[in-house]
């Protein structure tokens, strides 16, 4: 009997000790865990609080490049890095005008159509590669400029901003078309497309009823719509450096057209009706290969006069084409004659 118990003793003993050791392993293993879960949760938050003092350092920097000039108030950037901008801006949405140049920006955010009271958005000189469809919501928007960038593609959402007068995409490079919706942009009155890809000026913007300024130098325009004259408020035609052959004869129903500049074409001839255009005040065609070769003769002056005045006409300017389109007359009077004469001579 005594045996028995010592043996039952000894089992009892055993299996207490494996059960306090067993206990003990799984608490280190749950202290382990706890462990663990409470460094993931530091690292979060910790990354969470890096979150917001460097939204909040962001802020307090954008803050600082505020102005306000005529009672506008600007957010004005240059020539620093921010190829991005933190959605923090949102908190700025009073501004009234950005002003970010040379600064590598890469995209206009999504969160743009918050600036509900924007009226410029001048993002010239940067990286943009594209214009958001958000754009649209920006109805108090007047100008917008995004010369020097990398837009290929013009959203057609661009039409909604109803209040737009000034649009600039100056050298974009690969930018070719506009979308059809773009003649809804009842008072766009200045418009840049000049040093981009265009081979012929597009019907939308043909259709622009207060278009008063057009660039559209440095392109590959071909030919002007012959419908050129439905553009009835346009003062101002920048046409330089395309491969123009020829000018439809309706340019000369362009009633409010002052200034055509023309040069760097491949024109062979003026048409004769640009003569009647009573309100051009301004014209170039220098460097075209132009059928005649007419040549101003130079101004008379007082010898009082020369060292103030001089001859400073433009060469290529409105009086020669005026010339030219009579030089042109005469000798077309001239060959009808001598065609006249030959038929006469046969009878």
């Amino acid at each position: 009997m005594v045996g028995v118990a010592v043996c039952n003793s000894v089992s009892s003993i055993k299996a207490l000790w494996e059960t306090r050791i067993r206990r003990k392993k799984e608490e280190q293993e749950e202290e382990q865990e706890q462990k663990r879960r409470r460094k993931i949760g530091g690292g979060a938050t910790g990354r969470l609080s890096f979150g917001i003092w460097e939204d909040r350092a962001a802020l307090t920097r954008l803050r600082q490049k505020l102005q306000t000039e005529d009672g506008r108030l600007i957010l004005r950037i240059e020539q620093e890095e921010w190829k991005s901008l933190p959605r923090c801006l949102v908190q700025l949405s009073q501004v009234q005008e950005w002003q970010i140049h040379r600064t590598g920006l890469q995209k206009i955010p999504p969160f743009i159509s918050s600036f509900q009271y924007l009226l410029v958005l001048d993002l010239s000189r940067n990286g943009v590669s594209e214009i958001p469809k958000q754009i649209g919501k920006l109805t108090r928007l007047r100008e917008l400029l995004l010369s020097y960038n990398r837009i290929q593609f013009v959203p057609e959402e661009l039409s909604c901003c109803e209040s737009l007068e000034r649009l600039e995409l100056a050298m974009n490079q690969d930018l070719d078309h506009l979308p059809d919706q773009f003649r809804n942009l009842k008072k766009l009155q200045h418009l840049d497309l000049s040093m981009n890809d265009f081979t012929c000026l597009p019907d939308c913007v043909v259709a622009l009823p207060a278009l008063e300024w057009l660039d559209m130098g440095g392109n590959r325009l071909q030919h002007l719509p012959e419908d050129i004259h439905r553009m009835e408020k346009l003062h101002t035609l920048w046409l330089q450096r395309n491969e123009l052959k020829n000018l439809p004869e309706n340019i000369s129903r362009m009633a409010s057209l002052d200034t055509l500049v023309l040069s760097s074409n491949r024109l062979s001839d003026i048409p004769p009706l640009m003569e009647d255009m009573s309100n051009l005040r301004f014209v170039n065609f220098r460097d075209n290969p132009l059928t005649l070769d007419v040549t101003l003769q130079p101004k008379k002056t007082n010898a009082e006069d020369d060292s103030d005045d001089g001859d400073d006409r433009e060469m290529f300017g409105l009086e020669f084409m005026q010339m030219y389109i009579q030089e042109a007359r005469k000798r077309a009077y001239a060959v009808q004659n001598m065609h006249k004469l030959s038929d006469d001579s046969s009878d």
